[in-house]
């Protein structure tokens, strides 16, 4: 199905569900940030047992590897990926503890700084697009991977805009499983009353276009932001734009 971004009918839809980092709010660059810092100081650590290859993290790692996922689950696929096996551990293991869950916390530690410390400014296009969607009606969500969608919405001045967030904390406690599995997804979708085939995804990570493509959504927007217009298309997205301003309609392109 090819969609042309001027002449989208949000009106045929009954809600529409953003993910957050990458297509709402730019934290997508201090996840990227957090995670490279992370795993390259793990990667360099010659202490560390486990094997594998330990050549440095790199922005491919990151879309291959680790974009749009629940954050633990970001850390095995990495980990897998480089032959590098590490005891699993548990949630409560602390930042400096050589497991997947430590791994996983002090990349949460080092995103919550970053955030504290430079605030986040929403994507003016997306700001754009959110008026507009207000102003038809139509029930919004957010679905993100990220246990902070919280803090980042309020601290970008957005957290009255949706009337659901499904985070990553949420989906752990309902035992949801992340994208690419479209669970969190249609969870949202049944909150605003409504079924995947009346709802449209709004996506700039693979495993998240992947999630919408094989729940039955009705529209998946891939929002390259580094992606790759073709790697999104090929992942199942229906449309793909560079910026949410393009979907508002009288909106220079």
């Amino acid at each position: 199905m090819t969609v042309d971004p001027a002449a989208l009918a949000w009106a045929d839809h009954d809600a529409v569900l953003f993910d957050l980092d990458g297509v709402v709010t730019p934290t997508a660059e201090v996840h990227m940030r957090a995670w490279a810092e992370m795993f390259n100081a793990f990667l360099a650590d010659d202490t560390v047992t486990g094997g594998g290859d330990r050549s440095p993290y790199t922005d491919d790692d990151y879309f291959a590897h680790v974009d749009g996922k629940p954050r633990f689950d970001g850390v095995r696929d990495f980990l897998r990926a480089r032959g590098i096996d590490l005891p699993e551990g548990g949630p409560e293991d602390s930042a400096d503890v050589q497991t997947v869950h430590g791994l996983g916390n002090r990349k949460n530690d080092a995103f919550n700084a970053v955030l504290e410390r430079d605030g986040v400014t929403a994507y003016p296009g997306s700001v754009l697009l959110l008026d507009h969607l207000r102003d038809l009606g139509l029930p919004l969500a957010v679905v993100s991977s990220s246990a902070n969608a919280p803090s980042v919405l309020e601290a970008a001045g957005l957290a009255d805009r949706f009337e659901t967030v499904v985070s990553g904390a949420v989906a752990a406690e309902l035992g949801l499983p992340g994208k690419p599995a479209p669970d969190t997804f249609v969870h949202a979708a049944t909150v605003l009353g409504t079924t995947p085939e009346r709802a449209v995804v709004l996506e700039d990570a693979v495993s998240g276009v992947r999630a919408g493509a094989s729940g039955g959504f009705a529209l998946v927007i891939g929002v390259d932001r580094g992606a790759g217009a073709a790697v999104l298309t090929d992942a199942g997205a229906h449309l793909v734009v560079a910026d949410l301003a393009e979907l508002v309609p009288g909106e220079d392109r």
